[in-house]
């Protein structure tokens, strides 16, 4: 299933009016009324969750009878390639979530120092059953279910290459559908959750969708593990199987190692390690590097 995104931003910046119009129908002020950490960090496209993968949380601190949102960004360097991630995302009555990402990729090695892509992405997130705080006497976690609306805006720098399409990709924009479950346990300080994805996007659409190996959506599991070390830190662990489209992209599995901070609920800082594979035959090297994500909202 393909889409084509009509009016960039200026159709999800309508959307996201919508949903703020929503939110103050909900309550005329945020009350902050979630635990802190509990709406989880931005992930790195741009839903509530871990850096790499989304969460059943609904972003932000809004109780059932409120709502919340958040601003951030993320900057990802590898040895090879730099990745930012910015946005905005609200969370309405702790049970919706819309949100909106641009990722910019650039190269820094030759020959693709001169490299470039862009993607915009609109993502929905609904939660479905469970509560992650309040079901402590029960195995039932959170469940939700999302989709992320991805356009690809094509490729710069490599001269008569515009298109992902020209590396074997089927199509330029494309859906990704997941379900995540998540599981707090409060009394041993952990956080688990686990998302199915099914998606057609080579290297998160950054690449394009489909390919000449494979267009079919397929199933692919991502887990995360995270501790909560007091009131104020969390560390953790990530780990994103992906699927094998392309020829001209041998992509790998992601993972990563993070620690975020939560100093009060307006602001949270996440340092991680992260590997990334391979990214295309042109550069065959396994990159891992660090990234810096920022979020500021209540």
């Amino acid at each position: 299933m393909a889409i084509t995104v009509r009016g960039g931003w200026m159709g999800w910046c309508a959307l996201a009016l919508i949903a703020a119009a929503a939110a103050r129908t909900a309550c005329a002020a945020p009350d902050q009324g979630k635990l802190l950490a509990t709406g989880g960090v931005a992930q790195v496209e741009g839903a509530g969750g871990g850096g790499l993968t989304p969460w059943a949380l609904i972003t932000g601190y809004g109780t059932r009878d409120s709502y919340g949102a958040n601003a951030h960004y993320t900057y990802l360097r590898t040895q090879d390639y730099s990745l930012a991630s910015y946005g905005a995302a609200i969370g309405i009555a702790d049970r919706i979530e819309f949100s909106l990402d641009k990722q910019e990729l650039r190269g820094y090695l030759a020959p693709l120092n001169q490299l470039r892509i862009d993607q915009d992405i609109f993502g929905v997130k609904l939660k479905l059953a469970g509560d992650a705080v309040y079901d402590q006497d029960s195995f039932m976690p959170q469940i939700a279910a999302g989709a992320m609306l991805k356009r690809n805006n094509g490729i710069r720098g490599l001269g008569a290459i515009t298109s992902t399409q020209q590396l074997g990709a089927r199509r330029e924009s494309g859906i990704d559908y997941y379900v995540s479950a998540t599981k707090l346990l409060l009394d041993q300080s952990l956080l688990l959750n686990g998302t199915l994805r099914m998606t057609k996007a080579n290297q998160m659409g950054l690449l394009g969708f489909g390919g000449d190996l494979d267009d079919r959506y397929r199933a692919m599991p991502e887990v995360s593990a995270a501790y909560l070390l007091n009131r104020w830190w969390v560390a953790g662990l990530e780990y994103r199987m992906k699927p094998h489209n392309l020829s001209t992209d041998n992509e790998k599995d992601y993972a990563d190692a993070f620690i975020a901070f939560f100093p009060n609920k307006s602001l949270s800082v996440t340092l991680a390690y992260v590997t990334l594979g391979d990214i295309t035959v042109f550069n065959p090297k396994r990159q891992n590097g660090a990234y810096l994500s920022l979020q500021a909202g209540f």
